[in-house]
């Protein structure tokens, strides 16, 4: 399944996570989600028609207005770019395609979350960071370059610090 959002929880909770995720994505006006349980233990898939950058936004406020709505999503992150693995090259032709979202005086990171996996994370970020003018800052950058890799699929995304939804993040913000 092509999907646009990675969406964690707490091991055999999956079925309870994909219930709530459908709950809320419903209530946010998008009819006929589609999320899929992974091979990966706490881990789902998921395809929205709304923008999973704007869904991430709104859990975050949904968590401070009604938090018994989020009880088993413990974590959200936005895909742009999703993708069936055979290799190399669709990575790097959808870090091409999003670089564009930064400016050049902006810096990056390359971060990638692999599972189900034989592909390094080392052979990735060598070839990725190849792609980039940007300077790399590795504690403090503007920008990070997301690679998910989940056995045979995969996505990318290029967000900010705060386009990732967290549960125990969420939790300690005072409103």
């Amino acid at each position: 399944m092509i999907f646009n959002l990675i969406v964690s929880t707490y091991r055999h909770r999956e079925l309870d996570a994909q219930n709530e995720l459908h709950f809320i994505l419903k209530m946010f006006g998008d009819h006929h989600p589609t999320s899929q349980v992974t091979n990966v233990s706490g881990l789902l898939t998921a395809r929205t028609t709304l923008d999973p950058f704007q869904v991430i936004e709104r859990v975050k406020g949904l968590i401070h207005e009604e938090p018994w709505n989020v009880r088993f999503i413990l974590r959200m992150i936005p895909i742009e770019i999703s993708f069936f693995i055979n290799g190399i090259h669709p990575i790097m032709e959808a870090a091409t395609k999003l670089s564009s979202k930064m400016h050049p005086s902006d810096t990056f990171r390359i971060t990638v979350e692999r599972r189900a996996t034989a592909m390094t994370s080392s052979e990735l970020i060598s070839n990725l960071g190849s792609t980039f003018t940007n300077i790399v800052d590795l504690e403090n950058p503007h920008w990070t370059v997301l690679v998910e890799i989940i056995g045979k699929i995969g996505g990318v995304s290029i967000v900010r610090p705060y386009d990732i939804f967290s549960a125990i993040r969420e939790s300690r913000i005072e409103v």
